[in-house]
């Protein structure tokens, strides 16, 4: 499959996005505001009353920003970089975002299902043909495209190393990412020198166990916050924010600052 063009069809969206501003110090010069789209699955996603405590890393991502940016997190569960766009859910986005305004994307937990043709992706063809609706959408808008590899899922084999799980996914990603010159965030290999760090039994803490579940994929507070630092630090890097856009970098977050809204308030 070669996707040359953005070859979609608009659909509305099953439930409005969570837009957060974001608050800091007063900058001397005045900067239009702009806004970051987030694009991902569960991971990322905006989490309510009936999932907490799981929480996705864009919940946390504005606890990270400075003022004048402001985060629409689009990530939904259960997507791939298929499903989003035959969902209409990338042409949403598009109808939205203006001229200097952010896209950061991230897919891959769910283009590995193989099993499930409206979500499975080839890495090194369809995963990429799909990625590249996204980074041409954002630039034909004016806005500026931001790629992520997947962050890791909790796997540690005998010896207590932290394992990759996501095959050629975030290879063909970097990949896509230098042909296309676009900006990369290797959160993918990021998180895997974090799980590593913290070990086996500390990651716990940062993933959603519970008393009745045992979630090696989704995130906590704490996790989430900590990935969400990830992200933010590599958007600095990589010089897509100045840093005058970020903030409390290195500063302790307080779980007490995630909330779950209720579902019927989305």
């Amino acid at each position: 499959m070669s996707l040359t063009r953005r070859q979609v069809t608009v659909a509305a969206l099953s439930a409005a996005p969570f837009a957060w501003g974001a608050t800091g110090t007063a900058q001397a010069t005045p900067r239009r505001s702009r806004t970051l789209f987030i694009a991902g699955d569960s991971t990322a996603a905006q989490k309510y009353s009936d999932a907490a405590p799981e929480t996705g890393w864009g919940m946390a991502l504005p606890f990270f920003l400075g003022k004048g940016l402001s985060v629409a997190n689009h990530a939904v569960n259960g997507r791939s970089s298929k499903s989003f766009v035959d969902e209409g859910r990338l042409d949403a986005i598009l109808g939205l975002i203006k001229p200097g305004d952010l896209l950061l994307v991230q897919f891959g937990h769910n283009d590995e299902k193989s099993e499930d043709p409206t979500r499975y992706t080839e890495p090194w063809s369809t995963y990429q043909d799909y990625l590249r609706l996204y980074v041409e959408g954002a630039r034909a808008r004016g806005a500026r495209p931001v790629l992520a590899t997947s962050v890791e899922r909790r796997k540690f084999d005998a010896s207590g190393n932290a394992v990759p799980t996501h095959k050629e996914y975030p290879a063909a990603l970097r990949a896509l990412a230098a042909e296309e010159g676009v900006a990369l965030l290797d959160i993918q290999a990021l998180s895997l020198a974090l799980w590593q760090e913290l070990g086996v039994e500390e990651t716990k803490r940062y993933f959603n166990w519970t008393d009745t579940e045992q979630d090696n994929t989704h995130f906590n507070p704490p996790g989430a916050i900590a990935v969400a630092r990830l992200v933010a630090r590599q958007l600095l890097r990589c010089r897509v924010l100045a840093p005058r856009d970020v903030r409390r970098l290195d500063a302790e977050i307080p779980e007490s600052w995630i909330t779950w809204p209720s579902p019927a308030t989305a």
